[in-house]
C-alpha cells in the first residue's frame, strides 16, 4: 500500500440502500491515485482498498503523517484514527473513485461521515492496497459477505467474463439492504437476512451463527477447484467458513481470499490486536 498521504475532494453522495451510502472522490488528488496492480488492459484488483485519516476537529494532518509517527506528532486526544474501505469504483473518464459506507445511525466515525458529509470536503487518506482479483480461467467462483464486503465482491462481479460461473451468497440487514448487482448470466446471488444491524441482532443471528456460514455450507458445489472471495466479520469467516473451506473442501491457498474486515463489539484498532493476537496463536507450536 502506498504509504504517502493523498487528499481528495467530496464530489457527490449517493443513497444506495438502507444502510449504505456512497461517497464520490476526485479533484487535484485524483491525479497521484493510481489503481492497485494496474494491468496493461486497465483492469486493476478488485478489492482495492485505501485507509481513510479521521482526526478530531481542529487538527491538521500533515504531509509527512504516518500512523507510527502520528503517536509522537499528536497529544492522546489528537489522534486521528484510520478506518478501511474498499474502493468500488476507478472512474478515469471522470477523474473520481466511488466508496461505499455501511451505516447505521451515529455508530463508528466512518459512517456517519459519509451520512453527512458534503460537496466540497476534503479527506485524508492512504493507498491503495489489494490482494485479489478475478481469475477468468477459474472453473467457476464462490462469493461471501456480510454488509462490509459487498462493495469488494460488486466490482469483482463486474470484473467477470461474461462466460463466468459464479455463487455469491451475501449477508445483510433485510429486505431494504438488498442492492441490484451487476453479473453474468451464469450468476447465482442469494441475499440472507440476520434481522437487524450486525452489531443490533443477539448471538443467535452474529459470529458462529451468522446465518451466512449455514448458506454456503448448505450449498451446491459445483465441479472443479473454486476461485473464493469470503470476507466479513471475522468470527464467521476466520473461525467458520474459512477451515470449511479450505479443510473440508480442499481448495488451495491460492484459490482462497478469505479474511475478516472487521470484529463484532469490536473497532478497527481491537481489531488489529485481535488478528494479531489470532496469527500468534495460530503459529504457536501444537
Amino acid at each position: 500500500m502506498a504509504r504517502r498521504k493523498n487528499t481528495m475532494t467530496v464530489l457527490r453522495t449517493e443513497k444506495l440502500g438502507a444502510h449504505m451510502v456512497r461517497v464520490y472522490l476526485g479533484g487535484d488528488g485524483f491525479d497521484d491515485f493510481v489503481p492497485a496492480q494496474l494491468d496493461d488492459a486497465g483492469a486493476w484488483d478488485t478489492d482495492m482498498y485505501i485507509k481513510f485519516i479521521f482526526a478530531p476537529d481542529g487538527v491538521v494532518i500533515p504531509d509527512d503523517f504516518s500512523p507510527r509517527a502520528g503517536r509522537d506528532m499528536f497529544a492522546p486526544h489528537e489522534q486521528p484514527v484510520l478506518r478501511t474501505y474498499t474502493v468500488r469504483r476507478y472512474d478515469a473518464a471522470n477523474r473520481e473513485i466511488a466508496v461505499d459506507f455501511v451505516v447505521h445511525g451515529d455508530e463508528g466515525i466512518a459512517g456517519p461521515w459519509a451520512a453527512s458529509v458534503q460537496p466540497g470536503a476534503s479527506i485524508d487518506f492512504f493507498g491503495p492496497g489489494s490482494g485479489y482479483r478475478p481469475r477468468a480461467d477459474a472453473p467457476w467462483h464462490l462469493f461471501a459477505s456480510d454488509e462490509a464486503g459487498l462493495p469488494a465482491v460488486a466490482a469483482a462481479l463486474e470484473a467477470l467474463p461474461d462466460d463466468a460461473i459464479a455463487k455469491v451468497f451475501i449477508e445483510v440487514a433485510g429486505p431494504d439492504d438488498e442492492l441490484d448487482l451487476t453479473a453474468p448470466a451464469g450468476t447465482e446471488i442469494t441475499w440472507v437476512h440476520r434481522g437487524g444491524g450486525s452489531n443490533e441482532v443477539a448471538d443467535d443471528a452474529a459470529g458462529d451463527n451468522a446465518p451466512l456460514i449455514a448458506a454456503v455450507r448448505d450449498a451446491q458445489w459445483l465441479d472443479g477447484e473454486p476461485q473464493v472471495f469470503i470476507h466479513g466479520e471475522a468470527q464467521a469467516v476466520m473461525h467458520n467458513l474459512r477451515s470449511y473451506i479450505r479443510k473440508e473442501r480442499g481448495v488451495g491457498a491460492k484459490n482462497a481470499s478469505i479474511s475478516g474486515y472487521w470484529r463484532r463489539g469490536r473497532t478497527e484498532e481491537g481489531f488489529r490486536e485481535w488478528k494479531a493476537e489470532l496469527k500468534a496463536a495460530e503459529s504457536a507450536p501444537a
